[in-house]
């Protein structure tokens, strides 16, 4: 018990530090004392010292006069009354051969002491002696009896001026030391004081040093060992899992966390480390549960399995699907052997430290095929050596199904994709780059499909409509009439349907093309022989038209030739009226049949901005003069200043046309019903009205026929489909007429009461100018205001 209790004394800190720092503070102490001790002694001598060697300078002060008299009682006496001072020990004056001249002891007197004696010697060591030295040369100390120590200081008497003279005793002249006076001071008082301060000294250091030791070991037993003490508790309670700090066993206790020094602040960190390791163990204690719960409920399978493959460990779907028995090894839970398997993933894992993963097929107990993917990874202890190993499956059964479903549904899908009759591509919907196209697109565009992947879909437009078609690929979801190269570099004409869509997470655009270049050159020869129908109708109005014309100059000609054959003048007035008349006409014919040639023309759609009140006013132009013929009056009703629109001029003038021959004709036939009566109940007119409306222009063409029986007017628009008797119509001007205004963006619409004639009534959206054409127009706006002002 001893011995423990000693070797806990030798292994304490606080034991270490106070005699470390006593050790340290005991070699301060007695170096302090050593050289304090050794300041004090040499401070001493040095006094006694200088005291001794002025009391030298006194002597020789008080002797100089007798000695230049050479009165030896005198000196004898002025020694003898110094040498009673209990201090001096002697007082010798000595020749410059040694003989001892005076003395405070009689006895000495006479004596001649040997010239290496200790007094003599500290200047005749030299040959020649020195006649100068410094006090510390000239003093000697000595001891006399083995006990006492003494100081003797020699100074030498030198020779002086007044002494070679013949009133004194004759020296040389050149003689400089005559002799030397040596004072023998005891040092027995010195040496005791010297003692006395060195024992005090060492009693105080010692109190000092037990003082301070007893101080410094209570500091720290209080300040650091109990301090600690407790500190190395707390950590052990927290080591244990005790977080909670106990309380005091008094209320005059204070513990290490109350303290501002730097214990206070390691047991502060030691509180706060233990409330910082509390809520961390009771994190890692809730993924604990947390971790533990995910290894119980998670949606697959996991084993661990050691060397010999046996389950070790297993969750909760392993024990319901395959429900192992305890000890039990992963082949034949998994796949009812009885050895393991050819290739092991395990064994390849405790082989080679490393994952592997793979996908196996099994058969569950009531003979079901069973796919799953599994992945190992092996499992280490501290020294990094593999214990076992952990297998994670996961049953993919229903995705296996499921991916033959999506396999048989892909097949599907190809075959009706490449099976569509019309062509069928998938854009990137950034890049607008053919991903994918059907086996369509070699009939009608003759690339093979595999040319037209990773090819830019607008790359099939006519080089001026790519900008405008690529935005409207990205904005819009139909695309009519858009026009297409081959791979001869042959245009067709193609619908475009677009269906925004999703491919392999991606986003696309599904596009449909429909070739409708057929049916356009179907629908252009249907045109066509609609206008040569519709001159044929206006054949009659037509040559009416030309007979007034062709009158005139008919009877011009005739009046010319008639002078010329009776050889008369013709008044050169007359004639110039009659030529300018002649040539009015002929422009007026002209004018009529290359409009007819310009209205028979086969042309293609092209639309444009244009103003549709000038192609109206252009259409009756060919009916001014048959419709006055017939009494038929027009009325017009048009604001000013009317908005363009977008369409073709010609198939406009087109729909004009047919809508003003279809007017005159109802009211022809109603006025056949009125034939041989008295009067005409009606008034034979055909009202022409163009307005604004909004974002639109609506147009009008009505007139005052029989009108549209209402169980007909939603059938007029049909192709083929007439109310006139045979050869007289063909059933195709509204047919047509409606598909043109459709074209143009427009609508038609007809409306109709029994007896009171029929409307059609036309809507264009306003065509906005380009920005060109607005700065255009505002400029020549401009131009016009300032010529005003």
């Amino acid at each position: 018990m001893i011995l423990e209790h000693i070797k806990s004394l030798r292994n304490s800190l606080v034991v270490k530090l106070i005699l470390t720092v006593e050790l340290i503070f005991l070699v301060s102490i007695t170096t302090w004392a050593f050289y304090n001790i050794r300041y004090q002694h040499h401070k001493r001598m040095d006094e006694i010292m200088v005291g001794a060697d002025r009391l030298g300078n006194t002597i020789k002060l008080g002797t100089h006069y007798a000695m230049m008299l050479n009165s030896r009682d005198e000196i004898n006496q002025i020694i003898n009354n110094i040498g009673r001072q209990k201090e001096i020990e002697n007082i010798r004056i000595y020749n410059k051969d040694g003989q001892i001249k005076y003395s405070n002891h009689p006895d000495e007197v006479e004596a001649v002491t040997n010239i290496k004696a200790e007094a003599c010697y500290i200047c005749h060591d030299r040959d020649p002696p020195v006649s100068e030295l410094e006090l510390e040369e000239r003093a000697r100390i000595f001891q006399s009896d083995g006990e006492r120590r003494f100081l003797g200081i020699i100074s030498p008497i030198c020779n002086e001026p007044g002494c070679a003279t013949d009133e004194c005793h004759v020296h040389p002249q050149n003689k400089k030391i005559l002799g030397a006076l040596d004072l023998v001071v005891s040092l027995g008082e010195t040496d005791r004081d010297i003692r006395r301060f060195e024992n005090g000294i060492l009693f105080f250091g010692v109190i000092v040093f037990l003082l301070t030791s007893a101080i410094m070991s209570i500091f720290m037993v209080r300040s650091v060992s109990h301090p600690i003490k407790s500190l190395i508790e707390s950590t052990r309670r927290i080591a244990r899992g005790e977080y909670d700090p106990p309380a005091p066993a008094h209320q005059h206790t204070h513990r290490p966390t109350h303290r501002k020094d730097e214990i206070g602040q390691l047991a502060l960190a030691i509180k706060r480390m233990g409330e910082r390791i509390e809520e961390k163990q009771a994190e890692l204690n809730k993924q604990k549960d947390e971790y533990q719960n995910l290894f119980e409920l998670v949606p697959c399978f996991i084993t661990v399995q050691d060397r010999s493959f046996k389950i070790l460990r297993y969750n909760r779907e392993f024990a319901e699907k395959f429900r192992p028995e305890p000890g039990d090894f992963c082949y034949h839970a998994y796949k009812g052997r009885d050895e393991r398997c050819e290739h092991c993933p395990v064994e390849i894992t405790f082989e080679d430290g490393q994952s592997h993963s793979g996908e196996e097929v099994g058969r569950n107990r009531d003979g079901s095929v069973t796919h799953w993917i599994f992945k190992t990874a092996p499992v280490k202890n501290a020294r990094g050596e593999i214990e076992a190993a952990i297998e994670m499956s996961l049953d993919i059964t229903p995705i296996k199904q499921l991916e033959e479903k999506l396999i048989r549904s892909e097949m599907k899908y190809q075959a009706i994709f490449n099976n569509i009759p019309n062509p069928v591509f998938v854009l990137d919907s950034e890049s607008l780059v053919i991903t994918d196209c059907n086996e369509r697109v070699r009939d009608v565009y003759g690339y093979e499909p595999s040319e037209m992947i990773e090819q830019p879909f607008p790359s099939l437009f006519h080089e001026k409509d790519r900008k405008e078609k690529i935005g409207q690929i990205r904005s819009e979801y139909v695309i009519n009439k858009a026009r297409h190269l081959t791979r001869e570099n042959r245009t067709i004409f193609v619908n475009l349907r677009l269906s925004p869509s999703e491919s392999s997470g991606r986003p696309v655009i599904l596009v449909t093309a429909s070739d409708i270049t057929q049916r356009l050159e179907s629908e252009s020869q249907l045109i066509q022989a609609g206008k040569l129908a519709t001159l044929g109708e206006m054949a009659t109005g037509v040559a009416h038209e030309l007979n007034q014309p062709l009158s005139v100059i008919k009877t011009a000609s005739s009046f010319c030739l008639l002078k010329m054959d009776r050889k008369e003048p013709v008044a050169e007035e007359l004639l110039n009226k009659m030529l300018r008349k002649v040539d009015s006409n002929v422009d007026r014919a002209s004018k009529i049949i290359n409009h007819m040639r310009q209205f028979a023309r086969k042309s293609e759609m092209h639309l444009a901005r244009v103003q549709p009140d000038k192609i109206l006013q252009k259409a009756c132009e060919f009916f001014s003069q048959q419709l006055k013929v017939r009494g038929i009056e027009i009325y017009w009703d048009m604001e000013a200043d009317l908005p363009r629109i977008m369409a073709d001029t010609d198939r406009l003038e087109q729909v004009f046309i047919n809508l003003l021959i279809n007017a005159r004709d109802a009211i022809e036939e109603r006025e056949g019903q009125y034939a041989g009566a008295e009067g005409s109940p009606w008034e034979k007119r055909i009202d022409l009205r163009v307005k604004r409306e909004k974002d639109q222009v609506r147009m009008e063409i009505c007139d005052t026929g029989g009108g549209i029986p209402p169980e007909i007017l939603e059938k007029v628009f049909e192709p083929f489909f007439t109310t006139k008797e045979v050869g007289k119509g063909t059933g195709l001007g509204l047919s047509i007429s409606y598909g043109i205004i459709r074209d143009c963006g427009g609508r038609i619409e007809a409306r109709s009461e029994p007896g009171r004639g029929a409307c059609f009534i036309l809507r264009f959206p306003v065509s906005e100018p380009p920005p060109a054409e607005q700065r255009r127009n505002g400029d020549l706006l401009r131009e016009k205001l300032l010529s005003d002002l």
